[in-house]
């Protein structure tokens, strides 16, 4: 199906003035400084994760390649108008597909197997999954949902992650063509267009601004911030011709883009209104063409970096995720071979591919090709290496005489576990989803929460005492142990916690949202309101000791002390005894993952962590404890149900933490006797 498009005719139009501009017609394709510029953008991206010092900013390289884009496909649909009159969207999409999905296939089928030899098994059904959104051209919204999920923040990076920027591509063009097509439609004439696209881009760039103070997930991964960028680069395609070319324009354009990636880093709120910096840089660029430091773009390793920045963007990420190393410059010799994986590529895929002419549908063999391979590696077996069956812990600890002593035992013949128990509780494969149930129904508030949620009550409803558990998701793991406690001494349980939310009365910094964690001072007003309602016989306190404050103090230590000063006071002042349990290990990566690798295969003791590097937060550890002295207080130290000078990954024959720092729901249950030992009635 072919469609009329902007009115082209020679004759004089009323809007005459607004015909296409020269510098998209034929002749004028090819670009050597946008080529040059496609060089800088994957070097800048490539920087970043390789870790080159100075250029942690370098991820604005993919902000660079949005503006090229929206340039580019914008000229290339104009160009086709002013040719033929008409634009064929079919045929639009056919070379789009035959552009990207042959290399992009190659990139996917391969990183899968490479996958399944190298990377835990565990997760391996996530990464069909993450392999299948990639084909679909959905990869963004996947990992913006993922991103948002608190129980996935500690793991590893999937090696399909930056499939996210091709997707945020493909989604623009499913309308940006059939805008143009509309506007050419009702009004055969630019300005209309122009008009159009401004407002996206306006609207695009204030959802930008306003998601990344809201969810900093979906302001980096979403469609709808994005879009402003290649609306701003189609708006550059549809002024191009009217923008004077200045020297210093593409030297400001330079300066601009290499500002961003030497000042941004990991920390830093993006994209929101600092996008502005790289986008500006890229739009300048463009518009200066080859003068200035378009000369430079044109140089031949610039053009021959820029040639094969597709296929290097998409092998440097899996090769540096597969091969395991921390050092940056070995991370750059990888790069390095990714860069030939992306010259071979080129050579026996891309190239010869894109110059053959392909029904549309033919394109989407690829897609199908990965996922049959994707399907087929869900489905084979990837079970871990186990070995014999051990006595199972619950029961020893339940019918123990001496809880701990049994349990300090265990512990210390598990420091150095070969293989894994054959009975091991929970699998592994099964870890991440063995969580206490207050997650699933509500009841421990996500970081959006403000409010503490009204009911949520366990245990004896109709208990005569009220015990409340109260603080983060280190208080909530306790709950398998407080629940079985409270059930056995008819406690009304009532559980009040919030992800990253320390029970202490301070502002704190949230690395995901990447600004002060005003959310968590909401839901602690609200949750000791709610506690005064209550009127327990007892809280119970649990909180991480791995928060920075939002606003730090010199005095760390004393700054802590102040906020659990005011924490223990407003809830003294209530009436009830508190209980305060100090921080768990953390274990420096998801411990499931590290298990499941194929190098760790019958070696569980590869995965124990010392204990001094296990303990978080030494200031705050230090305040916590000191306030065992209190009248109404008692603080709780389980670090010896976890460790001994070191921390094993399993006890006996269960799996102690579903990810690197919080206790399946399991293991907390097998504590009950432990626990109620501190807690007498």
């Amino acid at each position: 199906m072919r469609y009329t498009a902007l009115d082209t005719r020679p004759h004089p139009l009323p809007g005459q003035r607004d015909s296409l501009p020269a510098s998209v017609l034929p002749g004028r394709s090819f670009r050597p400084d946008i080529e040059g510029l496609r060089a800088i953008a994957v070097l800048l991206v490539v920087a970043a994760h390789t870790g080159v010092p100075f250029l942690s900013g370098g991820y604005v390289g993919v902000d660079v390649f949005f503006v090229i884009s929206g340039f580019l496909i914008t000229s290339l649909l104009l160009r086709e108008a002013e040719q033929t009159g008409r634009i064929s969207v079919p045929r639009f999409y056919a070379r789009r597909a035959m552009r990207l999905l042959p290399a992009a296939a190659v990139v996917l089928i391969t990183t899968l197997v490479a996958a399944r030899l190298f990377l835990p098994l565990t997760r391996l059904g996530e990464f069909c999954k993450d392999a299948l959104a990639a084909a679909g051209y959905v990869a963004n919204l996947r990992f913006a949902e993922a991103g948002t999920d608190y129980l996935r923040a500690d793991q590893s990076p999937s090696p399909f992650q930056h499939f996210w920027s091709l997707a945020v591509e493909e989604q623009f063009y499913l309308v940006w063509p059939l805008l143009i097509l509309l506007s050419a439609y009702l009004w055969k004439r630019r300005r209309p267009l122009v008009a159009v696209l401004a407002v996206v881009v306006v609207v695009s760039f204030t959802l930008s601004v306003t998601e990344t103070a809201r969810s900093a997930p979906w302001a980096y991964f979403g469609p709808h911030t994005r879009a402003w960028e290649l609306g701003a680069g189609a708006l550059l395609a549809l002024a191009a011709g009217r923008i004077p070319r200045h020297p210093l324009l593409g030297w400001a354009g330079l300066a601009a883009i290499l500002t961003a990636a030497v000042i941004f880093d990991d920390s830093t709120a993006y994209p929101g209104w600092l996008a502005l910096l790289p986008v500006a840089g890229a739009v300048a660029m463009i518009a200066a063409a080859s003068s200035g430091a378009g000369r430079l773009l044109g140089l031949a390793p610039m053009q021959a970096i820029g040639r094969l920045s597709y296929g290097w963007y998409l092998w440097h990420w899996p090769v540096l995720l597969i091969v395991p190393t921390s050092v940056w410059w070995q991370k750059a010799l990888l790069a390095v071979g990714a860069l030939g994986l992306a010259w071979i590529t080129y050579r026996l895929v891309e190239n010869p591919l894109r110059h053959r002419r392909w029904p549309m549908w033919q394109g989407a063999g690829f897609s199908a090709a990965v996922a049959a391979v994707a399907l087929l590696l869900a489905f084979l077996p990837h079970d871990v290496e186990a070995g014999g069956r051990r006595a199972d812990l619950r029961a020893t600890l339940a019918s123990a005489a001496d809880p701990a002593a049994e349990l300090a035992r265990t512990i210390d013949a598990s420091r150095k576990m070969g293989a894994l128990p054959a009975n091991l509780t929970p699998k592994l494969t099964k870890a991440a989803r063995d969580r206490p149930r207050v997650w699933d129904i509500g009841c421990h508030a996500d970081t959006p929460v403000t409010t503490a949620p009204e009911g949520c009550v366990f245990g004896d409803p109709n208990g005569r005492e009220t015990v409340v558990l109260y603080g983060d998701s280190h208080a909530a793991q306790w709950f398998p142990a407080m629940e079985k406690l409270a059930i056995a001494r008819h406690w009304r349980l009532v559980e009040l916690t919030k992800s990253s939310c320390t029970a202490a009365d301070l502002a704190v910094w949230h690395d995901t949202l990447k600004r002060a964690y005003t959310e968590c001072l909401a839901f602690h007003r609200s949750a000791l309101a709610r506690i005064g309602r209550l009127k327990p016989a007892r809280v119970v306190i649990g909180s991480s000791f791995n928060y920075r404050p939002a606003v730090p103090a010199t005095d760390v230590a004393g700054q802590w002390r102040a906020a659990w000063d005011r924490t223990f006071a407003q809830l003294e002042a209530r009436g009830a005894r508190v209980s305060a349990i100090a921080d768990t290990p953390y274990m420096g990566g998801p411990v499931p993952e590290c298990l499941a690798e194929p190098a760790n295969a019958g070696h569980a003791g590869n995965c124990t962590r010392s204990l001094r590097s296990a303990l978080r937060g030494p200031e705050q550890r230090e305040v916590f404890l000191a306030y065992a002295g209190r009248p109404r207080t008692t603080v709780i130290n389980p670090i010896t149900w976890f460790c001994t000078d070191v921390c094993p990954p399993v006890v006996g024959n269960l799996l102690v933490y579903r990810d690197s720092n919080h206790m399946t729901t399991t293991y907390s249950a097998a504590l009950a006797p432990l626990l109620g030992a501190q807690l007498p009635q």
